[in-house]
C-alpha cells in the first residue's frame, strides 16, 4: 500500500471502462500488424534503404512503445497494449519471413522475443515519465539514453551498398528528432529537459564507451 500511495504522488491513472480499455488494445494490435507488415515490405529490395535501416534498429521501436506507453490510461493498461503490440508486430513479421521467404532467422526471433517479453515491465515504469516530480525526468532519460547511443553510434553503421553511406546523417538526423519529439510531448512541464538532457548525455556516453549496446546486443539489433 506504501509503495502504491508513493506512485500514486507521481501521477495518478485515469478511470477507464472497459469499452476503453479494449479499444485502447484493440488499437495497439492494429499499429503492431500495420507496422510489423510495413517493417517487412521495406527490407525489400527495390525499397529506400533508409526507411530499412530505419525499421531494422531499436529506436524505431522504443519511440513508439513511449509514445503508446505514456498515453496510456494506467500502468497496467499501458503493459497489456505494449505487449499485444510487440506480440502482433513480430507475429506478422516472421510469418511473413517464414510462409513467404521460406526461412526461419531463429537468433532474430529469439532476440526480439526477448525484447518483447521485458517490454511489459519497461512500459508499466515507462507509463510514469509524464507524472509529477524528479522520478519521472529519470525515467525519461533512459530510453532517450538508448535513443542517443544508438544515434551516434550510427556513423559505424553498415549499409548494403556503399552509395548508400550518405544517409547516415540522415539517420542520425531522425534519431535526434526522434530525442526532441518525447521531450516535448512527453514531460508535464517543458522545462524538465534541464534536467532530463544532462542525464542522459552522461549516461549515453558511458554506454558508447563500454560499447553497452554492442555487449548486450551482439551485432542482433540492426535486423527485425
Amino acid at each position: 500500500m506504501g509503495i502504491h500511495n508513493e506512485l500514486t504522488q507521481i501521477r495518478v491513472e485515469n478511470q477507464s471502462t472497459t469499452k476503453q480499455k479494449v479499444f485502447s488494445i484493440v488499437s495497439a494490435i492494429t499499429i503492431g500488424v500495420i507496422l510489423g507488415l510495413a517493417a517487412k515490405l521495406v527490407d525489400a529490395q527495390g525499397i529506400h534503404p533508409i526507411f530499412d535501416a530505419i525499421g531494422g534498429r531499436l529506436g524505431i521501436w522504443i519511440f513508439v512503445a513511449i509514445l503508446i506507453s505514456v498515453f496510456s490510461h494506467s500502468p497496467k493498461l499501458a503493459a497489456v497494449k505494449i505487449c499485444f503490440f510487440f506480440v502482433s508486430l513480430l507475429t506478422v513479421y516472421y510469418l511473413y519471413t517464414v510462409f513467404f521467404l521460406h526461412f526461419v532467422p531463429m537468433r532474430e526471433i529469439v532476440f526480439w522475443g526477448m525484447c518483447a517479453v521485458v517490454s511489459p515491465v519497461c512500459a508499466y515504469v515507462m507509463w510514469y515519465a509524464r507524472g509529477n516530480g524528479l522520478v519521472p525526468s529519470l525515467v525519461l532519460s533512459l530510453p532517450i539514453t538508448a535513443l542517443l547511443s544508438e544515434g551516434y553510434q550510427l556513423r559505424d553503421a553498415y549499409l548494403p551498398e556503399h552509395t548508400h553511406y550518405y544517409l547516415i546523417p540522415i539517420l542520425m538526423g531522425i534519431y535526434l528528432i526522434m530525442v526532441i519529439v518525447l521531450l516535448f510531448i512527453v514531460p508535464t512541464s517543458r522545462l524538465k529537459f534541464l534536467i532530463i538532457l544532462p542525464i542522459s548525455i552522461v549516461l549515453s556516453f558511458i554506454m558508447i564507451y563500454f560499447n553497452v549496446l554492442g555487449w548486450l546486443f551482439g551485432g542482433l539489433n540492426g535486423v527485425l
